[in-house]
């Protein structure tokens, strides 16, 4: 082989970060393949996924509420994954954290009170942590993978929540669609900019960035989860504790899962229906690693993945295409930055006795 990969001393801090701009540019460039190969003009196919969304003060305002639930996920499974808690199933804990807040808002209905809001989004916040807690009470006392785990009770959530919306909670007067009934004014997020849908949860996401971020980097609390869950041993030798470790990044990433759970019930969709497993815990794993499990990182990530939610519903109406697309681009991003994450280990070589050799051959 004339290149070869070579370890390096240290990992590169440079291409730590670099690593992400170059997946984002050859997810681009991939793209350009991707629309050719389904016959449309490249160039103009990527102007309408990428820039007319954002074409006015409704497409920004769009952008930044699909970031909503991304940048809340985002930052609880970053704490997670500092802690080496592998968190898969943010998807299940969002769909029980709007359970837990559709409850309150139903009961609530017909009074105009101010703890409404409030008490929803604590409600969430304690249903995703107690989905959460399954798989971290099942790793602490068996040792269970709670990857595994996590994932599998996605499914459980999802059906635990198609149950609800196609009995007890269904709407009498739904006209037999799976959806309880819409939610009152007091249980609705308020917007932000008038004649958009952008609403007050995009704040509390911007304040659980900035929580993360003082929690993650300049406390020391956030420094004992993320020494216990990467060197259990060098947390027991200095006393902390590994399994409190697990707990802690667990049930943060479940809670604010859950809270991006109450800002979709409560605000685009004003009510729960079948469809409220919308991808986001999914999708909030890839920007986490974008992200490089910083709060700022996690910020641009969250609005390239919402970007790309917003260019699949502008492919399928000015393109044609699929609005799973954005799916694609998903997928591409995360290869190209797995791909892209190996040089942060290793470097290429040339490897000059190869082509000698080949030369040789040639003769």
């Amino acid at each position: 082989m004339w290149l070869r990969l070579e370890p390096r001393p240290e990992a590169s801090r440079r291409m730590r970060w670099l690593s992400p701009l170059l997946a984002v540019a050859l997810t681009l460039l991939g793209g350009l393949v991707l629309f050719a190969a389904l016959g449309q003009n490249p160039w103009h196919a990527l102007r309408v996924f990428f820039l007319q969304p954002l074409g006015d003060v409704y497409g920004l305002s769009e952008l930044l509420l699909k970031a909503t639930p991304l940048m809340l996920i985002g930052v609880g499974l970053a704490a997670g994954f500092r802690a080496g808690v592998w968190n898969i199933g943010a998807e299940g804990q969002f769909i029980f954290g709007a359970l837990f807040a559709t409850a309150v808002a139903l009961r609530a209905d017909g009074h105009s009170a101010a703890w409404v809001l409030p008490a929803m989004v604590v409600a969430a916040a304690l249903g995703g942590a107690l989905w959460a807690a399954i798989p971290a009470w099942l790793r602490t006392r068996w040792g269970t993978n709670e990857i595994l785990v996590s994932l599998m009770l996605v499914y459980v959530a999802q059906l635990v929540a198609s149950w609800l919306v196609y009995g007890p909670w269904k709407d009498p007067d739904g006209y037999n669609f799976p959806q309880t009934r819409s939610f009152g004014d007091n249980a609705l997020l308020p917007i932000l900019i008038e004649g958009t849908r952008l609403h007050a949860g995009f704040l509390l996401a911007l304040a659980a960035l900035l929580a993360g971020y003082v929690f993650l980097q300049h406390s020391f609390q956030g420094f004992q989860m993320q020494v216990g869950g990467q060197a259990p041993q060098a947390a027991r030798y200095a006393g902390f504790s590994a399994r409190r470790a697990i707990w802690a990044g667990m049930l943060a990433g479940g809670a604010l899962a859950g809270v991006a759970g109450m800002t979709e019930v409560a605000g685009p969709m004003g009510q729960l229906t079948g469809q409220i497993s919308a991808g986001y815990g999914f999708a909030a794993i890839i920007v986490a690693f974008v992200g490089r499990l910083h709060p700022a990182g996690i910020l641009g990530a969250s609005l390239l993945m919402a970007l790309f939610f917003l260019g699949g519903e502008q492919a399928q109406q000015y393109l044609n295409l699929p609005s799973s697309i954005s799916k694609v681009f998903q997928g591409m991003l995360l290869f190209f930055l797995l791909a892209s994450d190996l040089f942060i280990g290793y470097r290429l070589r040339w490897n000059g006795a190869a082509w000698k050799g080949l030369q040789w051959t040639r003769r």
